[in-house]
């Protein structure tokens, strides 16, 4: 596996190749995709914050890179619990889907009344080859 991996690569050095690959039943020969840029926001709830948060800090998320805004800082902890959900929010979702529908996340601190609004405030396009080594799967 590894022999025909490392092939593949030294063959696209040479000559690149397209590899048609499925997309929601469809089959498509280019390697690249969309995911939206986020903003999340920190909002008020209906309870006093107590974390290091403020009304208004945010920071912005496009492709795997977190954007953070001159002289701000952001808590560890509220951090930590909004990562799992960022990748997911940057992919198209069904419109029922809570992860289409919902947009505010409470504080993982449960005496804390913060809350964050994820938001989806773009697209940017990547290709396949950028982002991994991986070679496309032809099935």
């Amino acid at each position: 596996m590894l022999g025909s991996a490392q092939s593949y690569v030294r063959a696209t050095r040479i000559a690149p190749i397209t590899i048609p690959f499925r997309v929601a039943g469809t089959v498509s020969t280019s390697d690249q995709f969309e995911l939206y840029d986020l903003r999340v926001e920190v909002v008020a709830g209906d309870r006093p914050m107590v974390c290091n948060h403020a009304v208004g800090d945010y920071f912005e998320l496009s492709g795997e890179n977190l954007r953070f805004p001159p002289g701000q800082t952001f808590p560890l902890y509220p951090l930590a619990a909004l990562l799992p959900l960022l990748p997911a929010k940057q992919r198209d979702t069904a419109p029922a889907d809570w992860m289409t529908t919902d947009m505010e996340v409470a504080c993982p601190d449960p005496y804390c009344g913060g809350r964050f609004r994820i938001t989806r405030t773009g697209r940017t396009t990547f290709r396949h080859g950028d982002v991994t080594r991986v070679p496309l799967d032809p099935e």
